[in-house]
């Protein structure tokens, strides 16, 4: 929940953490894992040094989707495709359970 205080005269509003959330978009938890992945993807292809070509061919993607996917456009991808790129790439992703401290939980993205 996004907190308002005035700093100076003028209304800041604090961020609740998810950019999605904040601009009340549906599935904002989801947008903000799959933002990540794809930011963890492009660090990864610049890392290895690989073409947008090469990127495509070792994620299992046509050049096109890759460009879009790098791009911002994550519309076509799931969270799922997304980690079998990254697995493609080298990295390995552990998915971890555990109780909520709220009624319903959500999800996170962690980064080691």
């Amino acid at each position: 929940m996004a907190k308002r205080r005035i700093v100076k005269g003028i209304e800041v509003e604090t961020g609740s953490g998810n950019v999605f959330a904040d601009l009340g978009l549906r599935d904002a938890d989801k947008l903000k894992i799959k933002s990540g992945l794809v930011f963890e993807i492009t660090k990864a292809v610049r890392k290895l040094g690989l073409t947008q070509q090469e990127a495509a061919k070792r994620m299992g993607l046509t050049q096109p989707k890759v460009s879009e996917m790098m791009r911002g456009d994550i519309s076509n991808l799931s969270e799922r495709k997304l980690m079998d790129c990254l697995n493609r790439l080298g990295y390995d992703i552990e998915i971890k359970v555990k109780p909520a401290s709220k009624p319903v939980g959500h999800l996170m993205l962690a980064v080691a």
